[in-house]
């Protein structure tokens, strides 16, 4: 008696196929780790320092294009002088002085940033500051000011950026993205200040439900919670050289990995979300933290 012979299913031979597309794919010259960033146009809000600015560096230092922004002039050049001394072309640096806090200054922004380095492959949303303090007790003026400084910054751009990116045909846009920085203090109870952690839980919820609305047209919208970043200039360098042992005992016990995070390490997360190679990866808010929450 002869058996039936058995046919594969379409899914079947898809999954087979897989594993020899994957290894195609990692065989092609310069596959391998390329993050196909060259050329594409980033805008980084809050970039004059600390992760902002490290974020403007590692994207330059993989050709891309970067627009950066800040408050204040002075620290803006000084921003782009130190780019120009790491060898990036003076005319794949662009930078603009503004509250972007004001959806009026973000659109300015962005259409001067567009119209001096091409459409957008990204906008990243660095906004955090909280002055605000702790505890429950705290007035309608600073609510209004951290709300508006570290939550409605962040909508406003990432508004303003995806209409912008999705008014372009299909084939102009493929693996653009919106990147919001959060913190683990919108994950967790961490001792802030209700405002801070509040509004960044409020950036939380609001990448994932962004991303569900625009997913469809192709755009990805991605979150980092970084955890403790020491850099120059920041609250953790200001707070470790008045009590650096204290810290360092508490930085030891909380945090898996025994120590501060670097820019650098926030700004790779960055170049990986915004790159191809994230290319399925949206709604998420990716944690950075050393291993520091539970």
């Amino acid at each position: 008696m002869e058996l039936p012979s058995h046919q594969p299913s379409a899914a079947s031979l898809a999954w087979e196929a897989f594993p020899v597309t994957l290894c195609a794919r990692s065989l092609q010259e310069g596959a391998i780790m390329k993050l196909e960033l060259e050329g594409k146009h980033v805008f980084i809000a809050g970039a004059s320092r600390g992760i902002g600015f490290g974020m403007a560096r590692a994207f330059a230092a993989e050709g891309a294009k970067v627009t950066l922004t800040a408050r204040g002039e002075k620290s803006l050049d000084e921003a782009h002088q130190a780019l120009i001394a790491d060898g990036v072309k003076a005319e794949n640096v662009f930078t603009v002085a503004g509250d972007m806090t004001a959806s009026d200054v973000v659109s300015s922004a962005l259409d001067a940033a567009e119209e001096k380095l091409g459409p957008l492959h990204c906008a990243v949303a660095n906004v955090g500051l909280s002055k605000a303090p702790l505890g429950f007790d705290v007035s309608d003026e600073d609510w209004d000011t951290d709300m508006k400084q570290n939550f409605f910054g962040s909508v406003w751009l990432a508004r303003e950026a995806s209409q912008r990116i999705l008014k372009r045909p299909a084939e102009t846009r493929q693996y653009a993205s919106v990147i919001l920085v959060s913190s683990i203090a919108g994950i967790d109870a961490m001792g802030t200040s209700l405002t801070y952690a509040a509004s960044k839980a409020g950036i939380n919820h609001f990448t994932r439900q962004l991303a569900k609305f625009v997913g469809k047209e192709g755009l990805r919208v991605n979150a980092i919670a970084p955890g403790n970043i020491l850099f120059r200039g920041g609250n953790w360098e200001k707070n470790t050289k008045e009590r650096p042992e204290a810290w360092d005992r508490w930085i030891k016990r909380e945090v898996a990995l025994r120590r501060f995070g670097t820019v650098e390490e926030i700004a790779d997360a960055a170049l990986f979300l915004a790159s191809p190679r994230a290319s399925f990866i949206t709604g998420e808010v990716l944690v950075v933290d050393g291993g520091q929450l539970r």
